[in-house]
């Protein structure tokens, strides 16, 4: 069977493409696409140092070896000695940390006689803590953890959180020497 001639059974004598392809790349276009890298790079670093330049004004650029004489830092007022207190209001946890039976109860009275509301009276997960302590939580209350430690025969002092619920926590060590320390011979 014979199927009659139309434009697609006559080639072109020359063979190249036709229509939507690409034409070849201009000159330079390389460099190009480097020049906008190379811009959006300075653009993004700057704005991160000017960035946190706002958030943290702490960024210096100084030279290292730069001969310019460094400020002498600034002497600080030594802090003001807290004064010892005596603070009815807040709740005071004594513990016995020793073997000495009672001493924690013993302990409380006497607080309770100098002006201290003991709200608890117990013996301590241990009977060999060393060193009587004084335990505060909020540092507002320094003065009175100083007036209980005083006391207490001079205790030590100590900034934790370790015993919450409690805004002052005594835990009598074995060095205990305070009030208290002898049970009344009945």
């Amino acid at each position: 069977m014979s199927f009659p001639e139309d434009s697609f059974d006559r080639l072109p004598a020359h063979r190249e493409r036709v229509g939507a392809h690409r034409g070849p790349a201009p000159r330079g276009r390389g460099w190009m696409v480097l020049a906008w890298a190379a811009l959006a790079t300075v653009l993004l670093v700057g704005g991160g140092i000017t960035y946190l330049a706002v958030i943290n004004d702490n960024i210096q650029f100084t030279d290292s070896n730069s001969q310019a004489a460094t400020p002498a830092p600034e002497e600080t007022a030594a802090p003001e000695p807290v004064a010892p207190i005596t603070d009815g209001t807040l709740a005071v946890t004594i513990l016995n940390g020793t073997e000495n039976v009672g001493l924690a109860g013993r302990v409380g009275e006497a607080a309770v006689a100098g002006g201290w509301n003991v709200a608890t009276q117990a013996n301590a997960s241990t009977t060999d803590f060393a060193t009587t302590t004084v335990y505060y939580e909020d540092p507002a209350n320094e003065a009175a953890a100083l007036g209980l430690a005083q006391l207490l025969g001079g205790a030590a002092i100590e900034l934790s959180s370790n015993f919450p619920g409690a805004a002052l926590t005594a835990v009598l060590g074995t060095d205990y020497a305070g009030p208290g320390l002898e049970a009344p011979v009945a």
